[in-house]
């Protein structure tokens, strides 16, 4: 019998919470950033620095004429260094961008993005210009 009044009294907390876990929402995640699209962070009034813009500071660009494989989350001081372009594909781990400037045009830089789970193979080539701080065309 005493049981019987200690259940009744369980058996509705149990309801209470159970009923108030449904109605409550998740948190809301936020959308992630894109670096190749940020628009905050703008330079000597140029547009967006290319840190904004690529995720890349302007002074870890190659020279003109080289390439850089750029490894996305990882400081800018422990990146690989700047190199011929010959056969960089092969050495690009999986993630990774892959960073050419042009000799003809020094405000041009030239990225190619690996894919995520294939090292060495490219996805996208996307082509910015690092003076105003955007994206010129994508393929």
């Amino acid at each position: 019998m005493r049981s019987t009044r200690l259940l009744a009294p369980v058996m509705a907390i149990v309801a209470a919470t159970a009923c108030s876990s449904i109605h409550t929402s998740p948190p809301a995640q936020p959308e992630p950033a894109k670096a190749e699209y940020a628009h905050r962070g703008h330079g000597r009034g140029h547009g967006p620095s290319t840190a904004a813009t690529l995720g890349i500071p302007p002074g870890h660009l190659p020279a003109p004429g080289q390439c850089r494989v750029w490894l996305p989350g990882t400081p800018p001081g422990h990146q690989p260094k700047a190199r011929s372009c010959t056969l960089i594909e092969r050495t690009a781990p999986a993630g990774s961008l892959i960073v050419y400037r042009p000799t003809e045009d020094r405000k041009v830089v030239h990225v190619r993005v690996v894919d995520e789970r294939r090292p060495g193979v490219v996805v996208h080539l996307r082509v910015y210009d690092i003076e105003r701080g955007i994206l010129i065309r994508e393929s």
